[in-house]
């Protein structure tokens, strides 16, 4: 059977199971539409409306740093998710994240801005910038768990990754949305009102989402689980204290094995918006235009990844995205810096086709690290510790590094330093492809 097409059902249970993917994808993909959209409006338009007295480095740092905040949020949603995901079940938790996802995000669209309420503007989006990550710390988690516990162990990469393509596909559908908009009004229009369309927008697309994710069962491997903790008579622990207990050093892999991957996806992703239009003076209508197709390269390739995964382990596979993410950023700047479009695009597509290396086989990779018990609560600490001092602080330390030097060779390390402590996780770490997660 080809790795690219993996069969993980039989025909009468085929459909469920594709339900279920399909719900954590469409989810995921809603999910991070309204995160990654924060990120390209604090490159493009936050930094102009809601720190207008700042000069437009500083501005853009200002923005930054109140999206970096959404990641510091993320491991205490992540926690909070975790321990009732553990404890109740995947299913509930992922339509509570949703929602708040979705209503925080919906009323970014409505917040006025610097000139209309003075500073009471950017504390607004901060606030609102706090529950993007708590609802996002608690998404990943059930999303991936809900598929890889669905799923057989043969092919687990592979099914598991779709909900990672979630990522990209927000990307996307973000990218998409302000590529539209850039095309069609002038920029006083869209740094006006324009801006907000797109974080309406949000209110439609969580409708969907819940529409889809209602109609998933639970997972049956948490359900087993359960059955054996209630029939056993026992009083469990809190799902974290067995994490730090029996699962520590799994939780310290985890957090190394995304160092790399966080940090190149958001200087790849919305760094480079910065980058292009300030360093290489491009406008914003083609850096997003390659964004956009890097994206749906990026979409296509992570489930081809996680298939991978399946055949040759995924450590090897993870490893190789470090490797050729750490080379590549010494060829990603000079690349935007000659100005032209398919250089760029070039320059984003590569990049993000290393990324899905290690981001396509990570679901069933964390998936299959904890027990079922604490699973829920380990994958999501572990995943979302790492997204503070990496993907997080990303953007804000690249664009520091760019102000002190004024050369992208120093952002170049950086990346290439977190592909080593990739590395270093990875080369510690026990092959996980084939394990039974029950």
């Amino acid at each position: 059977m080809s790795a690219t097409n993996p069969d993980p059902t039989t025909t009468e249970e085929r459909t469920p199971f594709v339900r279920v993917v399909t719900a954590g994808l469409v989810g995921t993909t809603i999910e991070w539409y309204d995160f990654f959209l924060y990120g390209s409006a604090a490159a493009l338009v936050f930094n102009r409306i809601f720190f207008p007295e700042s000069d437009p480095l500083v501005g853009t740092m200002l923005a930054f740093t109140t999206y970096a905040v959404g990641f510091v949020a993320r491991p205490l949603g992540g926690l909070v998710f975790g321990h009732f995901g553990d404890r109740i079940g995947r299913k509930r938790l992922l339509v509570v994240s949703l929602l708040l996802m979705g209503g925080a995000t919906f009323a970014i669209g409505l917040l006025p801005t610097y000139a209309a309420i003075g500073v009471a503007a950017p504390l607004l989006l901060t606030l609102l910038r706090v529950v993007q990550g708590f609802a996002l710390g608690g998404e990943w988690g059930g999303a991936v768990l809900l598929v890889a516990e669905h799923g057989k162990p043969e092919h687990r990469g592979f099914w598991a990754s779709w909900p990672q393509a979630g990522a990209p596909g927000g990307n996307l559908l973000a990218t998409a949305v302000l590529a539209v908009l850039a095309v069609t009004m002038p920029d006083e229009t869209f740094l006006d009102w324009g801006w907000r369309i797109p974080f309406l927008l949000s209110g439609v697309l969580v409708l969907v989402g819940l529409w889809v994710r209602l109609a998933v069962s639970e997972s049956p491997v948490f359900q087993e689980a359960r059955a054996r903790a209630e029939a056993s008579g026992v009083r469990e622990q809190a799902p974290i204290i067995g994490v730090l207990r029996d699962h520590w050093r799994e939780a310290l892999i985890a957090m190394g094995v995304r160092m790399a991957e966080n940090v190149s996806y958001y200087v790849v992703t919305a760094f480079i918006l910065v980058y292009a239009t300030q360093q290489a003076q491009m406008s914003n209508g083609p850096v997003l235009n390659a964004v956009l197709i890097a994206s749906a390269v990026h979409l296509l390739t992570i489930p081809l990844w996680g298939a991978l995964s399946d055949r040759w382990g995924r450590r090897p596979v993870t490893a190789i995205g470090a490797v050729g993410v750490a080379l590549w950023s010494f060829a990603f700047f000079p690349l935007i810096d000659t100005g032209g479009f398919w250089s760029m695009t070039l320059a984003a597509t590569v990049g993000l086709v290393l990324h899905g290396a290690m981001y396509g086989p990570q679901a069933a990779f964390f998936s299959e690290l904890f027990s079922t018990r604490t699973r829920y609560s380990g994958a999501s600490v572990g995943y979302q510790l790492a997204s503070i001092v990496a993907g997080g602080l990303a953007p804000l330390i690249a664009t520091a590094l760019l102000a002190a030097f004024g050369t992208s060779l120093p952002i170049s390390v950086y990346v290439a330093a977190m592909g080593v402590i990739t590395l270093v996780a990875v080369t510690v770490s026990r092959e996980t492809r084939g394990s039974d997660l029950d």
